[in-house]
């Protein structure tokens, strides 16, 4: 039996381990204890992680330890993330593992007060978390210096990739020192992925936590056959009703309207007890939102995959998947903020007719059949259609065949003759003999 490690174990300083203890925390995680050492020896690295796995701390812990304090306080450590809420997640927990170092973070994200950052860069930083766009900005006028830039860590690459991101990491990477360690944290490697690190990292270890797509052990999963939206939000009524310990529950659909739909269906019965989350709401309410569910003010939150992509909410009870992703690993990163922290979770999956081609190719990504449950006999089932639900009417294009050109009449009214333009060849002597009774020539100048 493997003895398990404690975070005294590692090559970690005072500061670092009195932040630790602070924090609760005695023993690393997988991927936190494999990456360590290898970030330490300064090779380049490779991290697929789930969500839930400690992927955060496992690239902080090292670069932290490896920081040194520098007179001009220009970056040392970069770490770039998909979406603003990451970047103050990231900005937090930096905060918290060197609440005993001498240490300065910056936080740049679209939205915010570029003005604001730029002051801020100006006084100094030793680590920037930063998304794509605001960091291109920011270097491209100057005011982010990339010379001192020793560590870089890109996190949740895959999203980024998916995003629409590849053009402005290429100029990050390309605006970078050519000696610096790379470090690269996703929950699945696709082949952009791999091109990526082909081109710019240097030979990097692979570090895998768990198989992508296995089920994490201390989450129950189950599914519902729904036939429709008004069906799906009654099933989730009587469910949030009857189940007291549904205390924090995150609820992933598909698109912004079908999260703005569902807020409207279940406002009214969670009056200040739910919120909803998308890229259509504006920055303080998103922050807000957040910070009502990780409080517990909110009981429910709503949310889309793009949105909810790297959240670090504690406690998530449940998740329910409201409606099927279509691509099979964000299942995997849905269900994974729950039973986080070796605590039990629990994720819920409605699924409609055309949803069981996805769950399938979920189930075979995960080499796991997700357990049917009968639906309540209380439910009330319903027969209205959302106007996306009705069926759709194909109407048959009947080709209407013009006749040819040829044979087709004059398009307008004859002219007049005074408007009748002919051109002729004008004999302006005839003409002058017939006005003048005779040639009028003209003479040269005396």
């Amino acid at each position: 039996m493997k003895q398990v490690m404690t975070f005294e174990e590692l090559n970690l300083t005072k500061p670092l381990l009195s932040a630790l203890t602070d924090l609760g925390y005695t023993t690393p995680t997988t991927i936190q204890e494999k990456v360590f050492s290898v970030m330490m020896s300064g090779k380049d690295v490779c991290g697929i992680a789930q969500t839930g796995t400690g992927k955060t701390f496992a690239y902080l812990l090292p670069s932290l330890r490896q920081i040194v304090f520098a007179k001009d306080r220009l970056p040392q450590l970069l770490i770039i993330v998909p979406t603003r809420e990451l970047v103050v997640q990231v900005v937090d927990e930096v905060k918290k593992l060197s609440a005993y170092m001498t240490l300065e973070t910056v936080g740049l994200y679209g939205g915010g007060n570029i003005k604001v950052q730029r002051a801020e860069l100006k006084q100094g930083a030793d680590v920037v978390v930063a998304t794509p766009g605001r960091l291109v900005d920011l270097a491209m006028d100057g005011s982010l210096k990339t010379k001192s830039i020793k560590k870089l860590v890109i996190d949740e690459v895959d999203e980024m990739l998916n995003l629409g991101f590849r053009t402005q990491l290429k100029n990050i990477l390309d605006l970078l020192p050519q000696k610096r360690q790379n470090l690269l944290f996703s929950a699945t490697i696709t082949q952009e992925v791999e091109q990526l690190m082909q081109t710019y990292f240097n030979s990097p270890v692979r570090i895998e936590a768990a198989p992508v797509g296995t089920p994490l052990d201390n989450i129950e999963q189950v599914a519902y056959e729904v036939p429709n939206f008004y069906t799906k939000v009654n099933l989730l009524d009587l469910l949030l009703d009857e189940n007291p310990d549904m205390n924090k529950v995150l609820i992933f659909v598909a698109t912004k309207k079908l999260a703005d739909q569902l807020f409207n269906q279940l406002e009214l019965g969670y009056l200040n007890r739910i919120g909803v989350i998308h890229s259509n709401k504006e920055q303080n309410h998103r922050f807000n939102s957040v910070k009502q569910f990780h409080e517990g003010t909110y009981r429910i939150l709503i949310a889309t995959d793009i949105i909810a992509r790297g959240l670090d909410v504690a406690e998530v009870s449940h998740v329910i998947n409201f409606d099927i992703p279509e691509i099979p690993e964000n299942y995997i990163h849905r269900i994974g903020r729950t039973g986080r922290a070796d605590k039990k979770g629990k994720a819920i999956s409605f699924i409609t007719e055309k949803d069981q081609e996805l769950k399938e190719a979920i189930e075979d990504l995960m080499q796991y059949e997700i357990p049917m449950q009968t639906l309540p006999e209380n439910v009330k089932i319903s027969e209205i259609l959302t106007p996306d639900e009705e069926p759709k009417i194909n109407m048959k294009n009947i080709d209407v065949k013009l006749p040819k050109r040829e044979s087709v009449g004059a398009a307008f009214h004859q002219k007049i003759p005074k408007n009748l333009k002919v051109n002729v060849r004008r004999d302006h002597a005839a003409e002058k003999m017939q006005k003048y009774g005779r040639p009028i020539k003209r003479s040269g100048k005396k």
